[in-house]
């Protein structure tokens, strides 16, 4: 596998940015190049595929690569931008299909394997959860797979360092959607409305009081109101405000919590201003958390200057599906340039890295085999 090869996957695979489960080119293109390689590609979660290199042992070790863009306009100024207008592969999944690509081109090569290999394309990372729909599709079961690991680039390290985290790494989240509604009146009158937006100011603050005096302060959560939206006019009491905003931790009892006391402060909000609070919580993904057993194994392999130890992260993943299903790893590819100004973080119109950095993936691969014994 040549930096080139790498280079030219990466490439081709930015340009086409498909967003969820409608990754109808991206997928064509990952099954016309495993299907070069020699492998019989299987359709999973709608546009997700899975390739299978058969070892000696009925036991398969996963390796997972996502493959969605983002909605999101690219500003990069590269040569090989996104052709599909208000789409990008902003997270780097473009250099995750490329790693896994290049990674199964090696094993293609190969003979005896002592255990047998899975390659999961998987759609829908960014949401809603493409992981969790081949779990439920017994692609495990029929595997048997006993073990998966996966790679994502990261701008926060070092380019080619190896970012590695024991036990929780990402956060579980969770989302929200508030309609305050409350009755319209003349501004000049406020006491013949019950004012929306008011109720929704205190909704925020108080939801933000959960974590600073209703947590544990060694227990990490975030609760952010992103949007706010509403209201008729300057001199008009609001009628109906909308919020949305996002919850994480790495606990899953503090996050049962976080949502009962917004349950409360709803309700108590609700008496107080004379308003009606419907707040929508949906949860999504639980937390990523790596196996300690898989985390000594690869720390123990690598010299000082190959990897940097992380703290865990408020960012989340659905590879944390997988993760409750069987032991997993989860690691960072630094792709931080500063020469080249590839400082960028994941979801920015601008985000860019050199694909150089990519082999190291196929390296991380190849060494988890052989630690594994794979072959």
């Amino acid at each position: 596998m040549t930096d080139l090869k790498l280079k030219n996957y990466r490439r081709d695979l930015h340009q086409i940015p498909e967003l969820a489960f409608d990754l109808y080119l991206t997928s064509a293109y990952v099954k016309k190049e495993l299907e070069r390689m020699g492998y019989q590609t299987i359709s999973t979660a709608k546009t997700g595929l899975i390739a299978v290199k058969n070892g000696k042992s009925d036991e398969a070790i996963a390796f997972r690569s996502d493959m969605d863009a983002l909605p999101v306009t690219e500003l990069t100024n590269v040569s090989f931008p996104s052709k599909h207008d208000g789409k990008m592969h902003a997270c780097g999944h473009d250099g995750h299909m490329s790693m896994l690509l290049g990674f199964a081109e090696y094993v293609s090569k190969l003979k005896d394997l002592n255990q047998t290999i899975v390659f999961i394309f998987q759609p829908a990372e960014e949401g809603p959860g493409g992981a969790k729909v081949i779990i439920e599709e017994g692609i495990f079961e029929k595997y048997k797979i006993s073990k998966i690991f996966g790679i994502h680039l990261y701008p926060g390290l070092d380019e080619g360092l190896y970012g590695l985290v024991n036990g929780p790494m990402m956060a579980q989240n969770g989302e929200f959607n508030v309609h305050v509604h409350g009755k319209s009146a003349h501004g000049a009158q406020p006491h013949l409305g019950s004012d929306a937006l008011l109720a929704a100011s205190h909704l925020v603050t108080q939801y933000h009081s959960i974590i600073s005096r209703f947590l544990d302060p060694l227990d990490p959560a975030v609760i952010t109101v992103g949007t706010s939206n509403g209201g008729e006019a300057r001199n008009i009491i609001a009628q109906d405000i909308k919020m949305t905003g996002t919850i994480r931790s790495f606990n899953q009892e503090v996050y049962e919590k976080i949502k009962k006391k917004m349950r409360d402060i709803d309700s108590g909000v609700s008496k107080s201003f004379d308003v009606e609070v419907h707040n929508d919580i949906i949860d999504y993904y639980p937390p990523v958390v790596n196996d300690s057993k898989l985390f000594h194994m690869l720390e123990g392999s690598m010299k000082p200057n190959e990897y940097e130890l992380l703290k865990p992260m408020m960012f989340a993943e659905d590879f944390a599906f997988y993760q409750q299903k069987v032991p997993g790893m989860f690691v960072m590819l630094g792709t931080k340039n500063e020469t080249l100004n590839y400082v960028h973080p994941l979801h920015s119109c601008y985000f860019n890295f050199d694909e150089k950095v990519l082999i190291k993936g196929v390296e991380l691969y190849i060494r988890i085999s052989k630690l594994l014994n794979i072959f």
